[in-house]
């Protein structure tokens, strides 16, 4: 895992792209093309951004598994705490690029739930706020034949056709 502090300078080692997968954080106002430049450059690396970066508590938004068969790519992206509202979007690039946004609603301080506000003692789930996670498949993909689900676990499962 390597960690970027600020990609407007383009610091980007060399060295890790070339062994392998990488994990990149990124601030929590990164524009979209910081985001793209880093991760071109990274081709099998996982950029995440917002609450997705912090992860100093609780569970981690956008752990994942890739896996492939013959015709198709499967990938599952861990969202603990993430709305499935209209905050919610993922999108495939025909390169494969994975684009997945959303909001976590969970570690907050206080939280009103059935007309009560209870003050949290605890906060070890991942903390709240805007987040983006960006990563790459192995191939070329058709983006028009795309099947996700969200379950109410938390787990994003999607599986896109190769090209």
């Amino acid at each position: 895992m390597h960690k970027v502090e600020s990609p407007t300078r383009g610091d980007v080692d060399t060295k890790a792209a070339e062994a392998g997968s990488s994990m990149v954080f990124f601030p929590s106002q990164t524009t979209q093309k910081e985001l793209d430049d880093i991760m071109d450059s990274a081709r099998n690396g996982i950029g995440l951004a917002g609450s997705a970066a912090v992860g100093n508590v609780g569970p981690i938004v956008g752990a994942m598994d890739i896996g492939e068969s013959d015709d198709a790519y499967l990938f599952r992206v861990s969202l603990p705490g993430v709305s499935r509202d209209e905050n919610f979007s993922c999108d495939i690039d025909p390169d494969g690029t994975v684009f997945i946004k959303g909001v976590t609603t969970t570690g907050e301080n206080t939280v009103c739930k059935h007309s009560q506000i209870f003050r949290m003692q605890t906060r070890n789930l991942c903390p709240p706020g805007h987040f983006s996670i960006t990563f790459q498949l192995p191939g070329p993909v058709d983006h028009q034949q795309f099947k996700g689900n969200f379950g109410i676990d938390g787990m994003l499962e999607g599986i896109v056709k190769k090209r």
